[in-house]
């Protein structure tokens, strides 16, 4: 059965189109478990009903014609418990729903298993069989909904093509397909869709048809000879060290290549009016499938060699490809993953939102993204990236959704979200030079987190009081070997001057986890509980003493520098940092610079610490919790799964009490404490920050005039009331909708999140 199962899910994973993919379904399944009936009943969201899509057994003319309501029948009754139902003699049940234009009347067992992703219902599995045939065994049953488990995302990934082509289930026409993700950085953006492909993936080459037959002939005939070439000099400078059995498989890839083998058959499909790359695709996984479907395990294994072959061929094509990427004047930056590179390549003032299918709200895409003012989505596993090239998108980065050829009604809606969200930001400039200080009096500093030199002006121009925390990371991922001091220097002495005297919190090399080095990889099955952070640095004293050595030396003259340790879980990783700041810092006074010790503090990020918070402001200045880290794991979440991203809540109460107990036992031996995290940017979560006792919150730039506002209208008791509200409640959601609520209430309503009424409605609104 595993075999069967493979081949079937390889197969539909090929599959053009959604119903060339459940034909396969049908077809393969009706085989493999020997009945006399296999069908797919799909629920259409546009409807709400469960349409036939797909049937070996049944007449053929019912597909697509025959629809049950979301609960009618059997197959409503599978959709709605969620499970499967196995029945010996289906037309006497209650729920039996005749449909004489399928031809059902002939069989009597039936067994149902619901079609299942994300936990969305999307249809209904469906096999029967004659009375007199035996009844579906548990064995039957569990392979029915392995089938179904293992389909489910290639179904819904195909559903969701065929929605941003424009059409439905039924083939009707649609209009503002919308696709949810998890929110990256606020705001709103209207634009056309770029798509950046990964190199060489043939998995995520669009189907494209072309005119310009001779042109993809030539391209990909020049793609062929230069793999040839390759493989060829490969084979030369290896021909002493192997033998001729070894050899020999250099050659099997050369007549892979030869006329009469791959690159004859793309030719065809070139010539049928399928670009280059998209032949390419076709060709490799059709030679695919037949050799995985091979009994023999020798030619199994072949199947290495020629998806290696089409990714070379793929490369080479690729490389012309690339150079003739146009980005239009408001473009929508789409990728599988989403890199800082793929960012500059974007010519300055016409990017306006980012749409990628990996990460999370928390990762450093969305981070620097948020830095940038630039709306994004991020999490999106089920959408089809190629299908959004060229395309009209809506991303809207405070709900996570994106709208594919959106309506005139949904543009008007969101254009005018725009203009508010513009309007807004202008009628805050004037509160930049005024202190962040509640109307009773309680002042709490508001300081930014920066990595970028593009981040001064517009910290500067937003009013931020210094930085709380400086990713010093950025530095070293934008190059391709470690910086030397010198270097180093340059960069941090540009932010300590910017902001002086302004304190500037410079966090020590932060690597590992989610943040990779290219040039010193760390390769490890759980990175997040692994080799970062503080603990890379101290293995690698060599690393942290030039990082510590050029910011001493950047602060002369300035003294604005604090430095900050990062993924601290132990006293001892503090005291031998200490020892070897202090040892750096003599160092350098004896050799002639005048500068002061600057204030060392701590990262509470690791919930190890949480409950160490004495012991570590007896030995440092100062405490900063890093909100994002905590949380993740306090949650056990990775912030970077989109499967799990919407466990990750900031306002979960385990996070919440934990915020407290830091606030309060870092005051109890006189120590301040801040937070870097984006919980600090939310103007509810900067609230309770505040009311918990938070010295100082550090956020990106383009929150801290919300923040401020929302700070400066309120007195800190009515805060510290709210904070004892919600500390009572025991659901993140219904404790973010408390806060909310409570800042609605008090007249803050245009600070948060956009309140959706119909987008039609709005249109009217802005038309009057």
């Amino acid at each position: 059965m595993l075999s069967i199962l493979r081949s079937l899910v390889q197969e539909v994973n090929s599959a053009r189109d959604l119903n060339e993919a459940l034909d396969i379904i049908v077809s393969r399944v009706q085989k493999a478990m020997n009945t006399e009936v296999c069908s797919v009943y799909l629920l259409d969201p546009a409807s709400n009903r469960y349409i036939l899509m797909a049937t070996e057994g049944l007449y053929k003319d019912s597909v697509s014609k025959v629809s049950l309501a979301y609960s009618e029948g059997l197959v409503g009754l599978v959709g709605s418990r969620e499970e499967p139902i196995n029945l010996e003699d289906a037309p006497s049940h209650p729920r039996y729903r005749y449909f004489p234009e399928t031809g059902e009347e002939r069989f009597r067992s039936f067994l149902g298993v619901p079609i299942i992703h994300h936990r969305r219902v999307l249809g209904v599995l469906v096999v029967q069989q004659r009375e007199s045939s035996r009844c579906f065994d548990e064995g039957e049953e569990a392979f029915l909904v392995t089938v179904s488990a293992q389909l489910a995302g290639v179904i819904a990934h195909s559903e969701a093509t065929g929605a941003i082509s424009g059409l439905s289930l039924t083939g009707e026409e649609t209009q503002d397909v919308s696709f949810n993700g998890v929110p990256g950085a606020p705001g709103v953006a209207i634009g056309t869709g770029v798509v950046v492909y990964p190199v060489a993936d043939l998995d995520l080459v669009p189907e494209k048809p072309t005119e310009e037959i001779e042109q993809e002939l030539a391209l990909f005939q020049s793609a062929v000879q230069a793999v040839r070439e390759d493989i060829e000099r490969v084979a030369n400078r290896l021909a002493s060290q192997l033998r001729p059995e070894e050899q020999a498989l250099f050659d099997v890839y050369l007549r892979m290549l030869s006329d009469e083998a791959l690159p004859g058959e793309v030719v065809n499909k070139i010539r049928e009016g399928i670009w280059a790359q998209g032949a390419l695709k076709q060709v490799v996984q059709q030679y695919i499938r037949h050799f995985e479907m091979m009994d023999d395990h020798y030619l199994q294994e072949r199947v290495v060699d020629i998806r290696d072959l089409g990714r070379r061929l793929l490369s080479h094509l690729q490389e012309g490809e690339q150079k003739h990427l146009e980005y239009p004047e408001h473009t929508i930056l789409v990728s599988d993953e989403i890199t800082p590179a793929m960012l500059g390549e974007v010519p300055k003032g016409q990017l306006v939102g980012l749409v990628s299918v990996k990460g999370s709200s928390n990762s450093h895409v969305a981070i620097l993204a948020r830095a940038m003012g630039v709306p994004t989505v991020m999490g999106l596993v089920d959408i089809p990236v190629n299908q959004l090239d060229g395309r009209e998108l809506i991303v809207d980065g405070f709900e996570g959704q994106i709208f594919a050829s959106p309506s005139a009604d949904l543009r008007a809606f969101y254009q005018a979200i725009c203009d508010e969200e513009n309007e807004l930001i202008r009628g805050l400039e004037a509160l930049r030079d005024k202190p962040c200080e509640t109307t009773d009096g309680h002042r709490v500093a508001l300081l930014v987190n920066t990595g970028l030199m593009t981040d001064v002006l517009r910290s500067l121009s937003h009013g931020a009081e210094g930085i709380g925390l400086y990713r010093t990371e950025v530095p070293f991922m934008i190059k391709d070997r470690f910086p030397s001091e010198q270097e180093q220097r340059e960069y941090y002495r540009e932010q300590l001057e910017a902001f002086a005297p302004n304190p500037v919190t410079m966090r020590t090399l932060d690597i590992g986890g989610d943040k990779a080095l290219t040039y010193f990889p760390i390769q490890e099955e759980n990175p997040f509980l692994g080799w970062r952070g503080i603990r890379v640095t101290l293995d690698h004293p060599e690393i942290f003493l030039v990082q510590v050595r050029a910011m001493l030396k950047a602060s002369e003259g300035l003294n604005n520098l604090q430095i900050m340790l990062p993924m601290i879980s132990n006293i001892s990783e503090v005291e031998e940092s200490l020892h070897l700041i202090y040892r750096v810092y003599h160092e350098v006074r004896e050799e002639g610079y005048d500068i002061h010790m600057p204030k060392v503090g701590v990262m509470v990020e690791v919930p190890a610490a949480v409950y160490q918070i004495r012991e570590l402001a007896e030995r440092v200045d100062f405490l900063s919790v890093g909100s994002n880290d905590l949380t993740q794991y306090l949650l056990a979440v990775d912030r970077n799964n989109p499967r799990v991203a919407q466990l990750y809540h900031s306002y979960h109460p385990a996070v919440l009490q934990a915020l407290v107990r830091i606030a309060q036992d870092a005051h109890s031996v006189g120590k301040p404490v801040g937070i870097c995290g984006e919980l600090a940017g939310d103007p509810g979560g900067a609230l309770l920050l505040m009311a918990m006792g938070y010295d100082s919150l550090s956020m990106n730039a383009a929150s801290l005039p919300k923040v401020k506002s929302v700070i400066r209208s309120i007195d800190r008791e009515w805060a510290i009331r709210l904070l004892e509200d919600v500390l009572l409640l025991d659901s993140p959601h219904v404790i973010k909708s408390c806060v909310d609520l409570a800042i609605r209430n008090a007249g803050f309503g245009r600070y948060l999140r956009p309140v959706k009424s119909s987008p039609a409605a709005l249109a009217d609104q802005a038309a009057t």
